[in-house]
């Protein structure tokens, strides 16, 4: 993924499909298309993953609310929601095994007739996933679940359900993604703005307009056929191309809260059934922090980044508190993180809480413009699917979807216990090891030879996080990552999880990129000016001061 070489190519080739969008659904189109034989353009505004497909819960799942929804007002819309989740949540774990994998839950309960109630929800839960090998839930007595949470409030406790769903790191799975679609013939490039669309005499959509955003200069990529995945902001991009066209999405913003791993002391995460807005909450084990989420609420924030503030902050700690023994320490906030959902939507009427996380592929007539509306991380591979077939379609193709199979990017002939392979060959710690493995999966290796030439990448970035020098160079140059954040935030997650520690990195981090991306002294100045001055505004917004 050289994004020099990418963009020479986007202004000189003609493609079958120019897809808009580099998250977790256009990234999932653009692999698809590719394994189709479609020739393929992927581009993106920001970085890969940048927006709601790097600021999710972290979740792969079916849905337990959806569950109950559909049980207590009989929806059957909800119902499928499920059953499509499940369906798609092996294939999930399977296709990127260093990325994903099961996450035990337990919902606490305080009394006989509760734990009765989610033990058969849950036992439902199970019955749809089909093809399936997690674990199937139970009801865990008191001890035993303060045996897997020491910290909970044992006077208010009964017992708990125990359940599985999957857990993935967002981010990177949408970079591996990325990676395969390029690796398969997708030409990739991030930081292309979209500005506006070539057309026919028809009013048909023949390319699109795009700015570099790190240079400033203009392009025009020729496609036969453009496909919209720009997930919250799919109506700016639809109206862009036709003004007449109504609006869909209803963006939602969710939040998360990040605490110390202490806070739940547990490599089990937890489902939080009762809060005072009706919504299901989680309590979640993350690279070595605990996150709280998700919020829901209305928003039309397109023109800033959803952040944390003082008062999702305190609805959240709120929300755990009656769960836990000791009462958050709020001062110990780690970090927090806000995105939008694209709730899809024919009806300004209804909440956003009772919208469905569903999908529909439009096509306008007038220009021909595909567009992938709404949907969650879990689905994304259907999501993709059905884009693509109804792009078949269009083409008047007939051309077999092979996603189902297809390992991602780093997952081919994955084995965790490489990790004693390294730390023996490359005298490197066993926690940094490990995290290699798990993040780069079979390509581990590859970051671990850059510290053969220049044994001070070896050197942690933080002390109290694995990550090593070598991840900054491996990734400027493998990976596409052009900025301090675009590797803080998503090829590392430090910035999700501990505000000051990215803070205290972003130096080193930029000496380190320099010199593999030819900045200037002054551009690397500049970088690493406007990240510290973005980190400090998350930390005040949050209540906290920056040390």
């Amino acid at each position: 993924m050289n994004r020099k070489e990418s963009i020479e190519r986007l202004a000189h080739e003609e493609f079958d499909i120019c897809i808009i969008g580099a998250g977790a659904s256009g990234a999932g189109c653009a692999l698809d298309a590719v394994l189709r034989g479609y020739t393929v353009a992927l581009i993106d505004k920001q970085d890969f993953a940048s927006e709601t497909s790097s600021k999710s819960t972290k979740l792969i799942h079916g849905g337990v609310r959806y569950l109950e929804q559909a049980f207590k007002k009989l929806d059957f819309g909800q119902l499928k929601q499920v059953r499509h989740g499940l369906e798609e949540r092996h294939i999930v774990l399977n296709n990127a095994p260093h990325l994903a994998r099961p996450l035990p839950l337990l919902t606490p309960v305080a009394s006989w007739l509760e734990g009765l109630y989610f033990s058969i929800g849950l036992m439902m839960y199970d019955s749809f996933a089909t093809n399936d090998s997690l674990p199937k839930s139970k009801w865990l007595s008191k001890k035993d679940v303060l045996a897997r949470m020491p910290t909970l409030n044992k006077s208010k406790l009964h017992s708990a359900v125990l359940y599985y769903d999957g857990q993935l790191d967002d981010a990177r799975y949408c970079l591996a993604l990325t990676q395969s679609a390029s690796e398969g013939g997708a030409v990739v490039a991030n930081y292309m703005e979209v500005v506006g669309f070539n057309k026919e005499t028809n009013g048909k959509v023949t390319g699109v307009q795009v700015t570099d955003a790190l240079s400033g200069v203009g392009i025009e990529i020729k496609s036969k056929l453009v496909v919209n995945c720009t997930g919250p902001f799919s109506d700016k991009i639809r109206l862009m191309a036709n003004p007449g066209l109504p609006e869909r999405i209803r963006p939602s913003k969710g939040v998360h809260v990040v605490l110390p791993y202490e806070t739940l002391n547990s490599d089990h995460a937890m489902l939080i059934p009762k809060t005072s807005d009706g919504r299901v909450v989680f309590a979640i084990p993350f690279e070595g922090a605990m996150m709280i989420g998700t919020t829901d609420t209305e928003s039309n924030g397109f023109d800033t980044e959803s952040a944390l503030n003082r008062e999702e902050k305190q609805y959240l700690v709120d929300t755990l508190n009656p769960y836990l023994a000791q009462p958050i320490d709020i001062t110990k906030l780690k970090a927090g993180f806000g995105g939008l959902r694209p709730l899809l939507s024919a009806d300004p009427g209804k909440s956003t809480k009772s919208l469905l996380r569903d999908h529909e592929v439009e096509i306008d007539d007038e220009t021909n413009l595909v567009s992938l509306l709404g949907g969650k991380w879990t689905t994304y591979r259907l999501m993709a699917k059905d884009t693509i077939d109804q792009v078949d379609g269009i083409f008047k193709r007939k051309n077999a979807c092979s996603t189902d199979t297809h390992i991602l990017a780093g997952g081919e002939n994955y084995d965790f216990e490489a990790w004693k392979a390294l730390r023996s060959t490359y005298s490197l710690p066993a926690e940094v090891c490990q995290h290699l493995v798990r993040k780069y999966g079979c390509r581990a290796k590859e970051v671990c030879e850059l510290t053969w030439a220049n044994p001070s990448l070896k050197m942690l970035l933080h002390a109290d996080h694995p990550y090593i020098g070598a991840e900054v160079v491996y990734t400027a140059t493998h990976e596409m990552a052009v900025t301090p954040r675009d590797f803080l935030a998503r090829r590392i997650r430090l910035e999700i999880t501990d505000w000051q520690a990215a803070l205290d990195s972003v130096e080193r981090v930029c000496d380190l990129m320099a010199p593999v991306l030819a900045w200037t002294e002054e551009q690397k100045i500049e970088y690493s000016r406007s990240y510290r001055s973005l980190l400090v505004g998350f930390m005040q917004e949050a209540g906290l001061t920056a040390k």
